[in-house]
């Protein structure tokens, strides 16, 4: 079982929380300073809520795909190899208050998107322990460079950092 994750930067989070929540009939599975997230059952989707600037229009800021097992993020990990696109794995990482094992893609509108685990709470936002949403966290999705190699990329036009589950 998976659900698709839609990570959105949003100007006014109290507001986007409550249109949410009427719009989904639930509540927030978890809440942090300049962060909730919604696991939504019907339909099936993990909706990221990320704290942006003030004024400005929500904007996506990644997709991705929660899967419930390590041996899943590995599988999809090993299929997007094969078939030729250039992933960057991440394991073991604090991200969005969350422990997780992920595989990093770029669509070709390069898209952010992420197939991942999460293994565990975190008292952090990001990869440190002052690292807050919307901030430089070290939290970001894989590209590739010009050379090839894989390396972190900002995620998202409108932000420096995301990766939230």
């Amino acid at each position: 079982m998976s659900r698709v994750q839609l990570a959105l930067r949003v100007s006014d989070l109290e507001g986007s929380v409550a249109f949410y929540s009427k719009l989904f009939g639930v509540e927030p599975a978890k809440r942090r300073p300049g962060y909730a997230n919604f696991a939504i059952e019907e339909p099936p989707l993990k909706l990221v809520l990320l704290e942006g600037t003030p004024d400005q229009p929500t904007v996506m800021d990644h997709l991705g795909v929660e899967v419930f097992d390590g041996a899943e993020v590995t599988a999809a990990t090993d299929r997007l190899t094969e078939a030729g696109l250039i992933t960057l794995s991440e394991n073991d990482t604090s991200c969005c208050y969350a422990v997780q094992d992920k595989v990093w893609v770029r669509g070709p509108g390069q898209e952010p998107w992420e197939v991942y685990v999460v293994k565990g709470d975190s008292d952090q936002y990001g990869k440190s322990a002052d690292a807050q949403p919307g901030a430089d966290d070290g939290c970001r999705c894989g590209e590739a460079s010009d050379s090839g190699a894989k390396e972190p990329a900002t995620v998202g036009a409108a932000t420096s950092g995301g990766c939230c589950s």
